[in-house]
């Protein structure tokens, strides 16, 4: 009785195993599928912040200086009230969703605003002799 079933489970696997080579390839992607595109570079790309071409770690520096945007700030808190945001996800979304609720004029003088800053941080951080 024991041999019926692992000839069985032997035929199931040489069944699969004799699939046309054809079946499993997929077509040649023309461009990266979006998901391989963090969020927040989606993100700021669809309200128009940065160029869809911009690197990832660039967008990251922009991404931040938008969440430290106290209109956005502002925004954001009313999106997601309470601390109900624990996780980076979740931040994301509350973000996108405040950007999505600004208009083409707020959303163009946070881009005047965010470009404005300085790039480091560094200089904010010496002491003067």
């Amino acid at each position: 009785m024991s041999a019926k079933i692992l000839n069985a489970n032997e035929k199931t696997c040489q069944h699969a195993a004799m699939k046309h080579p054809q079946q499993n390839k997929r077509a040649p992607q023309a461009h990266p599928p979006a998901l391989s595109v963090p969020s927040y570079h989606r993100i700021l790309v669809k309200h128009g912040l940065i160029e869809k071409t911009m690197s990832i770690p660039d967008a990251y520096k922009v991404f931040l200086k938008v969440g430290a945007d106290p209109e956005v700030q502002k925004l954001r808190r009313k999106v997601a009230p309470g601390n109900r945001i624990k996780h980076v996800p979740a931040l994301y979304l509350a973000t996108a969703m405040a950007l999505q609720g600004m208009t083409k004029q707020e959303l163009e003088a946070l881009k005047l605003r965010i470009e404005e800053r300085p790039a480091s941080k560094s200089s904010l951080g010496r002491v003067a002799n």
